[in-house]
């Protein structure tokens, strides 16, 4: 699965992992605002490193120990992430609300697609990046360290360093 080949997502051992991750979303989802030093213990259960993210529920992954983050991380309300393979977050990183971050995939051919059988793609997004609340990023993609995601984006070719980039699909628009 990490190394992007096809693998079988009903495994018991992943499956396992998923609900471990489902469990400890619900988790943090459902804790009293108000309860901070309960709220780090579980996001570093969840991503299996002591981390300052802040997160503003509800917040979903599949796994969360293949979410790398840097320091000063943060995740608006109804963040999505699909993390079958690895996601790289930089130092300093905005996510607006409702962004989806997608490293799964399935196979094109509908045959294939049949086998249950799907893959994925690491996602690297640099330092200092801001990505709009509604945002989509798509298997493979990096984003730049200090370029900004225009809200409502679909992400579907990398964006270099130090843009503003937006639109379905993601285009840059200009430097910053």
């Amino acid at each position: 699965m990490l190394a992007g080949e096809l693998y079988n997502s009903n495994d018991r051992e992943l499956s396992a992992e998923r609900m471990r991750a489902k469990e400890l979303c619900h988790a943090i989802n459902s804790l009293d605002p108000s309860d901070t030093g309960h709220m780090r213990d579980l996001i570093a259960l969840l991503f299996h490193a002591q981390t300052d993210a802040n997160i503003t529920p509800p917040f979903f992954c599949d796994y969360g120990y293949n979410i790398k983050l840097g320091s000063n991380v943060y995740f608006n309300l109804n963040c999505i992430i699909l993390d079958v393979a690895p996601v790289s977050i930089g130092h300093n990183t905005l996510l607006g609300p409702a962004v989806q971050i997608y490293t799964a995939s399935h196979p094109i051919n509908a045959m294939e697609r049949r086998t249950g059988l799907e893959f994925g793609k690491p996602i690297d997004i640099g330092e200092d990046v801001w990505i709009g609340g509604g945002a989509i990023l798509c298997p493979g993609v990096s984003i730049g360290a200090r370029s900004t995601i225009g809200a409502g984006s679909v992400v579907t070719r990398s964006i270099p360093a130090d843009v503003f980039a937006a639109g379905n699909p993601c285009r840059v628009i200009r430097p910053l």
